[in-house]
């Protein structure tokens, strides 16, 4: 059988040329040599099964012009690399920043983020086709070589998966319709706002102060809230400031300069530049007021495949109670998303100036229990209730804190009225000096902690309490005596949370309000409507967190939404009266409203049957059931989660963190010195010929031991070749002598 498998081989190879036509040249004489050389031949026939089982296919050959060539690694790791990178070295002046430009694994991300924003899916990596990585590569190559224009409406680089617009076939009707009137940004300026993103603010966000909270990953208004919370107790003054038309707009010159400070890059800094400068052609009102045309009927829109959901109700109505610190967002020219990067590059200054402030009217008292360290960040006074301040005592530490969010800002001071007009006397100065903006007393108000301040729809005010202080005396005697302190309290706004409910609609009147159906439900079905008031509901109930209270708030609000239902149902179901849809969908509103005539069955039998649709009940319509304020302690030098995941890697890749750690190891005797040499010995080796002179000079290993390491490392072929018992040798001749 091998024989003739043998000769049949021996023919095939023979019309090798008209069984492999399409081979290259290369290949056929591969075969043929392989035939001919008798080393191939092992006298067993399974040289020739080899050769009959191999498949002349060709090697498929890298295409040259293919876009995906171009990623040589995952744009997650070079981002990560960024961010390590500027938080390993936070004050150095970055220059060369067209690199990371130029890296078309950004680009790719870009692509993919900006992608899930406008189709509401995510695309991996793998589902991008092949013309967009070529539009996607010829934006990068017209961005590097300042070909790229902000705004532009009629030709494109790249167009968005979901626009399949022809403009070379538009009239011109149309295409003046498009270049006149108000457009949402292209999809490849998204792109660029992306990348520019990508690359600056792991730069920023490594130097940015630990006193503002807007607009950047890990922060918001709850971590004011905390914060305010741990460190503003015992402040008499507070100075509240509205800088809010800074987010509007700034001059050009002012925002470049800003960035010059730790950007050199001039192909940023254009890019930047260009988009703050290029004019947002917006629609031009002749002041001609439009009658109002009839509301038609509108049946219900069907969402195309790649449009993405529109926000639910809950998640709309959430967003209307937005505090006014927060309903203003930056957006500079074309600059999109990364206007708000820039809003804080700016702020920076103030925020930095700001803190200078702090540590030069920073004087300690010993009369006071706490803030009399250097930095008045010392962790002491009563642990259960770590914002109690004692207000006894002739002589007052005189101390300030700042917070920030967005363009609102808060001063606290401790001390006479007099040093906190000295600062806002300071503030306007530099203020109208750096962002050339006009500010005045009325502005810059003074107000005193009795009255209530309202920051983020919460009242900061005093509390006085009188609790037991227990001490030992001399002799050992222990004394009991009543003290004096303050407590700040942080509550939520009740005013200001029946302002909110009032411009959604959902209650009128002052004195006593009155909820107001929600109509916006009235086609949805209970079920439904219930969902949607809960998730609302949920979400209240995380927002008010950390308010004194909560239990209050949140009850309130369950009111007036339960109160908003039952006024709907009472229209939809033509029951006349709220009393009557309480009695028969009961207190929470979870029983059926509306039943078929002639209907047997029950509804929880409908319900186990599959025929009737669960009704949750509306949650919080008792106050026992609201969850209890969140007292938890803050740390005084808090930062968010993923800022300590990399400033402990770079603590942890440090030379001199893996030395103390071997040096601690061998105090405690973890590793005899045996396994300490090999780990040396080891280390050595990994480094391929590189000797680690430092953990040599280091280890505290004797004159002998270095010079036996450093001849064992002389040559790295020998210590490879080296057998097991000279190995032994030499560890054992290197610890007799430690």
């Amino acid at each position: 059988m091998l024989r003739r498998l043998a000769i049949f081989t021996h023919q095939v190879l023979a019309n090798s040329n008209s069984i492999l036509p399409t081979t290259t040249k290369h290949n056929s004489t591969f075969f043929l040599c392989s035939h001919f050389n008798p080393s191939c031949h092992r006298g067993t026939g399974f040289a020739s099964i080899r050769l009959l089982s191999y498949s002349p296919v060709n090697r498929r050959i890298p295409d040259p012009e293919d876009p995906s060539n171009l990623i040589k690694e995952d744009g997650v790791s070079v981002l990560s690399q960024m961010w390590i990178e500027n938080f390993r070295e936070p004050d150095r002046i970055v220059t060369n920043l067209s690199s990371y430009l130029r890296r078309f694994e950004l680009w790719v991300l870009a692509y993919q983020k900006v992608c899930a924003d406008e189709m509401g899916a995510y695309m991996p990596r793998s589902e991008i086709q092949r013309s967009a990585l070529e539009d996607l590569l010829a934006l990068r190559n017209a961005v590097l070589d300042s070909r790229f224009r902000w705004g532009a409406r009629l030709e494109f680089f790249i167009k968005s998966p979901k626009d399949k617009t022809e403009y070379e076939s538009l009239s011109k009707r149309k295409i003046k319709a498009i270049l006149t009137t108000t457009q949402p940004a292209p999809f490849q300026d998204k792109l660029v706002q992306e990348v520019l993103l990508m690359i600056l603010e792991p730069i920023y966000e490594g130097r940015f102060s630990q006193k503002s909270f807007a607009f950047r990953p890990g922060r918001n208004a709850h971590t004011v809230l905390r914060v305010i919370r741990r460190s503003f107790a015992g402040y008499l003054w507070y100075i509240k400031g509205d800088l809010s038309t800074i987010l509007d707009g700034m001059k050009v010159g002012l925002v470049i300069n800003a960035l010059i400070r730790d950007v050199r890059d001039k192909k940023i800094i254009d890019l930047v530049k260009a988009a703050l400068v290029t004019p947002v052609v917006t629609s031009k009102d002749d002041g001609v007021e439009k009658k109002k045309k009839k509301r038609k009927y509108q049946k219900k829109r069907v969402l195309a495949e790649d449009e993405p959901k529109p926000d639910p109700y809950w998640l709309e109505t959430f967003f209307g109670f937005a505090p006014e610190e927060a309903e203003k967002l930056p957006s500079w020219g074309h600059c999109g998303i990364l206007s708000p990067l820039l809003a804080n590059v700016c702020l920076d200054e103030l925020d930095r100036w700001m803190e200078g402030k702090i540590k030069d009217f920073y004087h300690p008292s010993k009369s006071d229990v706490i803030w009399n360290s250097p930095e008045g960040e010392a962790e002491h006074g009563n642990t259960s209730w770590p914002e109690f301040v004692p207000t006894s005592g002739p002589d007052k530490t005189r101390k300030m804190d700042y917070v920030r969010y967005g363009g609102h800002i808060l001063i606290g001071v401790r001390g006479p009225r007099s040093d906190a007009a000295t600062l806002r006397k300071q503030l306007i100065e530099f203020v109208d000096q750096k962002y050339v903006l006009k500010l005045d007393n009325e502005s810059l108000p003074i107000e005193h902690i009795t009255k209530g301040i309202m920051f983020l729809d919460h009242v900061l005010c005093r509390r006085v309490v009188y609790p037991t202080l227990r001490y030992t005396a001399t002799g050992g005697k222990i004394i009991s005596e009543k003290g004096v302190g303050t407590l700040l309290s942080v509550t939520a706004s009740l005013k200001q949370c029946i302002k909110q409910f009032r411009k959604l609609s959902f209650l009128k009147g002052d004195r006593d309000p009155d909820p107001q159906p929600c109509f916006r439900m009235f086609h949805a079905t209970q079920a439904h409507t219930n969902a949607q008031m809960n998730k609302f509901l949920s979400t209240m109930v995380e927002w008010y967190r950390f308010a004194d209270n909560r239990k209050k708030i949140v009850n309130f609000c369950s009111y007036i939404l339960r109160g908003s239902l039952a006024k709907l149902y009472a229209a939809k179901y033509k029951l006349r009266s709220r009393a009557k849809v309480y009695k028969i969908g009961s207190r929470n509103l979870s029983r059926p409203l509306k039943e078929k005539k002639g209907q047997s069955p029950e509804y929880h039998n409908l319900l186990r049957m599959g025929l009737a649709e669960s009704i949750d009940g509306l949650q919080y319509t008792r106050m026992s059931l609201v969850p209890e304020t969140d007292y938890s302690p803050f740390p005084s030098n808090w930062r968010p989660d993923h800022e300590k995941a990399l400033l402990e890697y770079i603590r942890l890749d440090d030379p001199k963190t893996i030395e103390e750690q071997r040096r601690c190891i061998m105090d405690q005797g973890l590793v005899s010195p045996q396994d300490y040499v090999s780990m040396l010995v080891w280390n050595y080796k990994r480094n391929a010929g590189t000797l680690d002179q430092f953990s040599l000079v280091n280890s505290g290993s004797t004159n002998i031991e270095r010079d036996k390491l450093l001849l064992l490392g002389s040559n790295e072929d020998k210590l490879e070749h080296r057998t097991k018992e000279e190995e032994q040798n030499d560890k054992q001749f290197c610890v007799s002598q430690m």
